[in-house]
């Protein structure tokens, strides 16, 4: 059944609230001047200098207003971000660090979103011993109101260390650092009391994220937040028991500008596209020429940058120069357009994109771990989507079917596709080969000839080619 979509639950901060104002606020800044954290931390307190905000400088404010806390109001050791540091100090200092992967951690039901994690130096650290990293499924475009973030601070104050990451490469909200016996009241209260899930963790599909979208956006070619929301509730069982070679990452960009950078780090990459002509207004154009409309939607205030050349600033940018400005109208080759979005970030008001929308499919980013980083293979140039999406399903299935049955153990889609080529994945997943997967031509081709497409097959030796091909 398609899903639709649903009302986020409205919390009530004063209904939920654990810690009073005055507990919230129980340090004054002469009190943080003085305080010392009870390790010696000489490397952690250097990354206080400079004009950057610091986390080291946020740790000990935690750290300082969880001692200052009643104790029945802390489910954990008043000294774990203390003991944080002294890990993190040691860390820095020997070039290793000294967290264990715990592995089978978790709550009932679910094999992902809980990362188990322990101290190697229990003894010297004792407030860490253990110090599980939480991930909750972040709401779509990351929009949140004040109650819900005050009160999972209010609860990770409560049940964890207080420290948090908002956001990791997955999207999550990510609560660092808890004890095996607080993760089912964890868990309890973020689904009970706050209607929130847990995330994806270990080798299971990550919490899908995506841009702002149409909420905000006028360039969003797709609406991201439903595509994002209607995946994350149809692969549940994708999300929470991980049953893959290895991690799996949707990510949602609503244009090319690829402001959640879909293209380098998921894959499976949904990146807004049109494939008509580029919307100019010729007026709106003449008036960035005559400076009449700041250029860059006025984001280079402050500076005088000199007069506006078109020219200089935007034909001569264009990196497959299909643009002309003839003194009085603009015109676009759009045949030859890669949909950069240069000319549209720089002349917001005089260029939009096109009507005709849909996304490209790009398969295979990921950071540097095994064969180190890499960027999504463009593999389905356009597709139409609309609710509910069963085309992109239908797609997403076919891929997890095959990267199941060939993946090894710890390899990213990305690093099968180039262990295997991408003419076996595409023919696998039944996509027809284009120009556009052709990284560069002859001399680095990914497509090749099949044997019986070669007259003779490959019976043919390499000397007799060189008989005729002398050096």
């Amino acid at each position: 059944m398609p899903v639709g979509p649903v009302e986020q639950k409205k919390l009530n901060y004063q209904e939920l609230r654990i810690y009073s104002d005055a507990e919230l606020h129980n340090y004054t800044e002469e009190e943080l001047k003085s305080f010392k954290v009870k390790h010696a931390t000489p490397i952690c307190d250097d990354y206080e200098k400079g004009p950057w905000p610091s986390f080291i400088s946020d740790a000990k404010r935690a750290a300082l207003h969880r001692h200052k806390l009643p104790k029945e109001k802390l489910m954990l050791s008043p000294d774990v971000i203390d003991d944080f540091l002294g890990q993190l100090e040691l860390s820095y200092k020997e070039g290793e660090g000294h967290w264990k992967h715990g592995g089978i951690v978790g709550v009932f039901g679910y094999g992902g979103g809980v990362i188990g994690r322990y101290s190697d130096l229990q003894q010297e650290f004792p407030g860490i011993a253990h110090f599980h990293t939480v991930r909750v499924n972040q709401p779509g475009s990351k929009f949140y109101d004040t109650d819900f973030l005050r009160t999972i601070c209010d609860l990770w104050e409560f049940r964890g260390s207080g420290l948090m990451n908002l956001h990791g490469s997955t999207g999550d909200l990510v609560l660092l650092g808890t004890t095996t016996d607080q993760l089912e009241p964890i868990f309890y209260e973020l689904t009970h009391s706050m209607e929130q899930d847990l995330g994806g963790s270990g080798s299971n599909l990550r919490s899908p994220s995506c841009c702002i979208g149409r909420a905000r956006c006028e360039w969003a070619c797709y609406d991201t937040q439903d595509l994002c929301y209607q995946l994350t509730m149809n692969y549940q069982d994708e999300l929470h028991r991980p049953a893959f070679p290895y991690k799996f990452k949707f990510k949602f960009d609503g244009c090319p500008t690829g402001c959640v950078a879909s293209i380098a780090r998921s894959d499976m990459s949904y990146i807004g596209t049109w494939r008509d002509n580029i919307r100019i207004d010729q007026k709106a154009v003449l008036a960035y020429v005559n400076n009449e409309i700041p250029r860059n939607g006025g984001a280079l205030t402050g500076r005088d940058w000199g007069k506006f050349d078109i020219q200089k600033e935007i034909i001569n940018l264009c990196p497959t120069e299909c643009m002309f400005f003839d003194g009085k109208t603009l015109s676009i080759n759009d045949k030859e357009c890669n949909r950069c979005m240069h000319c549209i970030h720089a002349m917001p008001r005089a260029l939009r994109p096109g009507v005709d929308t849909g996304l490209s499919v790009l398969f295979g980013a990921k950071a540097p771990i095994l064969e180190g980083a890499q960027m999504a293979t463009l593999t389905v140039p356009f597709m139409k989507i609309e609710s509910p999406y069963d085309n992109v399903k239908e797609l997403v299935e076919k891929v997890w079917e095959y990267w199941m049955e060939e993946g090894k153990n710890r390899e990213r889609l990305g690093e099968m596709i180039q262990r295997i080529g991408i003419p076996t994945f595409i023919e696998a997943i039944g996509i027809r080969a284009i120009p556009q997967i052709v990284k560069e031509p002859r001399s680095n081709p990914y497509i090749f000839w099949k044997e019986e497409e070669v007259p003779g097959g490959w019976s043919r030796t390499i000397e007799e080619y060189r008989s005729r091909h002398k050096r």
